[in-house]
C-alpha cells in the first residue's frame, strides 16, 4: 500500500499537470491578437506539459564564459557530450543532456530521466537574446546550478540574485579549485558561505568541483628502478556536486517538480491575464474613439432632419455590440439599446446640454429643409460624438465587470466617468475631425 506521503505527492503531481494543461487551453482560447503576443508563452507551457508527462527532471546550469559549465556537465555524466571549446562564447543555444548515471527517476513514469540544461554564458556577445533563452530555461528548471571559478563579479552576483528570486533549489559550484592554494580556497569558501551570500544561497549548497583539472607532473618509476617525469590530467572531481543534487532529488524530487510546474503555470496564467486586459483596453479605446468620430461625422454631415438622430443612435448601439465582443460578451442590438438608455438616464442633467444641441440642430435642419447643415454641423456633430464617447466609456466599464455595474450604481459610474473626462479636449478633437472632413468635401460649400 502506498504511504500517505506518496499518495499526496502523486496528487500534487497530477494537480500540477492539470494546471499546466488548463493554462494551455485558456491561452489557446485567446483571440488572434492576444495569441500572437503570447506565442512564446504558449510554447513554453506546452513544453512544460510534455516535461511533466514524461516525468523529466531538469537541472539548468548557469555561469559566465569559461567557468567550466560544459566541462562540469561532461564530468557529471561521464561522457564528452556538452560542448567545450577554448574560445569563449561557444554555447550558442540551450542544450539538454541526459544524466543517465544519476540513478534517479520519478516513480510511475517509464521515460522519466534527469537532464542537464546547458545555457549560454552570462557575458557572451549578443547576450540579450541568449540571456532571454537562459531565463526561460531557468523558469522551467527544477534545480539550478550556478558555476563560477573565482569570487563573484558584478554580472555574476546580479544573475545569482535574479535566479535566487525564482525560489528554486540552487547550488553554487566553485569550479577549478585545483588552481587555488589550500588557504586561498578556504578563504573563498568562507566568503561564499558567510555574509556575502546570506539569504541568497544556503551555505550547505556551496560546493566545489574540478571538472577539467589541469595537467600535473608525476614521477614514474620504471621496473629497473629508474625514474622519469610526465604530465597527466587527473580524474575530474565532482562528487560534492553529485551528492548535493542527489540529496535534493531524494528528499523532494517529485513534489519539487510538481511545485515548480504549478508555479510556472500560475505565472504564465497571470501574464496571459495581464496581456488580455492590456489588449482589450487598447482595442476598446480605439473602438470608442472610432465610433464617436463616426457618429460626429454622420450626424454633422447628414442633411436630412431626424435621420441624423436615428443614424446616431444606430452608431451607438453598434459600438456597444462591438465593445461586448472585445470582452467576450455577446450583446444583441436590443440589449445594446437598453444599456445605452440606462447610461443616458444615469447621466441625467449632465448630458442634457449635448442632447439639446443635438435635437435643436436636427430641428433647425428640418425647418430649413437641410440648408443649415454646414452652420450646425460642427456643434451638433461634436455634441453627438461626445455623447457617444461617454456612452462608450460607461459601456466599457460595464463589460469590464462581466456585464455588471459591480458594487456601484450606474449613476455613480457615469458621474465618475464624466468627472474624469476632459470634455473640452474631446469636443475639440471631434470638431477638428469634422472640419477636416468638410475641408475634403468638395460639395460642402453647397
Amino acid at each position: 500500500m502506498a504511504s500517505p506521503s506518496t499518495t499526496t505527492h502523486d496528487a500534487d503531481y497530477a494537480d500540477a499537470l492539470e494546471s499546466v494543461k488548463d493554462a494551455v487551453l485558456r491561452m489557446k482560447g485567446c483571440n488572434e491578437g492576444e495569441r500572437t503576443e503570447l506565442m512564446h508563452d504558449l510554447a513554453q507551457l506546452e513544453m512544460m506539459a510534455e516535461k511533466l508527462q514524461a516525468g523529466r527532471v531538469e537541472i539548468v546550469v548557469f555561469g559566465e564564459i569559461s567557468t567550466g559549465k560544459s566541462a562540469l556537465i561532461n564530468a557529471m555524466i561521464g561522457e564528452d557530450k556538452a560542448g567545450v571549446n577554448i574560445r569563449g562564447g561557444w554555447t550558442k543555444d540551450v542544450w539538454q543532456i541526459p544524466w543517465d548515471s544519476s540513478g534517479y527517476e520519478i516513480s510511475g513514469f517509464a521515460d522519466s530521466k534527469v537532464v542537464f540544461v546547458d545555457t549560454p554564458g552570462l557575458n557572451e556577445v549578443d547576450g540579450a537574446e541568449r540571456g532571454e533563452l537562459a531565463q526561460r530555461a531557468a523558469e522551467r528548471a527544477d534545480i539550478v546550478l550556478f558555476v563560477t571559478d573565482s569570487d563573484l563579479n558584478e554580472t555574476e552576483y546580479s544573475a545569482l540574485v535574479d535566479l535566487a528570486a525564482l525560489h528554486k533549489p540552487l547550488l553554487l559550484v566553485l569550479n577549478k579549485t585545483d588552481l587555488y592554494r589550500k588557504e586561498e580556497l578556504a578563504d573563498l569558501l568562507s566568503l561564499f558561505r558567510g555574509t556575502r551570500l546570506a539569504g541568497i544561497v544556503d551555505p550547505e549548497h556551496v560546493v566545489t568541483a574540478q571538472a577539467n583539472p589541469r595537467e600535473m607532473e608525476y614521477v614514474v618509476e620504471s621496473a629497473d628502478g629508474s625514474t622519469r617525469t610526465e604530465y597527466r590530467k587527473p580524474e575530474p572531481h565532482v562528487s560534492e556536486v553529485t551528492t548535493g543534487i542527489v540529496k535534493l532529488l531524494q528528499a523532494e524530487g517529485k513534489s519539487l517538480v510538481a511545485l515548480n510546474a504549478a508555479i510556472f503555470a500560475a505565472d504564465k496564467s497571470d501574464r496571459m491575464a495581464a496581456i488580455r486586459v492590456k489588449y482589450r483596453e487598447e482595442t476598446a479605446a480605439k473602438v470608442i474613439w472610432s465610433y464617436a468620430t463616426i457618429k460626429s461625422l454622420a450626424v454633422a454631415l447628414n442633411p436630412v432632419a431626424v435621420t441624423d438622430v436615428l443614424g446616431g443612435a444606430a452608431v451607438d448601439a453598434t459600438m456597444v455590440v462591438n465593445l461586448g465582443k472585445i470582452y467576450g460578451i455577446e450583446v444583441t442590438m436590443a440589449n445594446a439599446r437598453e444599456l445605452i438608455t440606462s447610461i443616458l438616464k444615469a447621466a441625467g442633467w449632465v448630458m442634457l446640454g449635448e442632447a439639446v444641441v443635438h435635437y435643436t440642430s436636427s430641428f433647425f435642419k428640418a425647418v430649413t429643409f437641410g440648408f443649415s447643415t454646414i452652420a450646425s454641423a460642427i456643434p451638433q456633430g461634436a455634441a453627438a460624438g461626445y455623447g457617444s464617447y461617454i456612452v462608450g466609456q460607461a459601456a466599457r466599464y460595464y463589460f469590464q465587470h462581466g456585464a455588471s455595474w459591480g458594487e456601484n450604481a450606474p449613476k455613480q459610474v457615469v458621474s465618475q466617468i464624466l468627472a474624469n473626462t476632459d470634455k473640452e479636449s474631446v469636443l475639440e478633437k471631434l470638431k477638428d475631425e469634422i472640419r477636416e472632413k468638410i475641408a475634403r468635401n468638395e460639395h460642402a460649400d453647397r
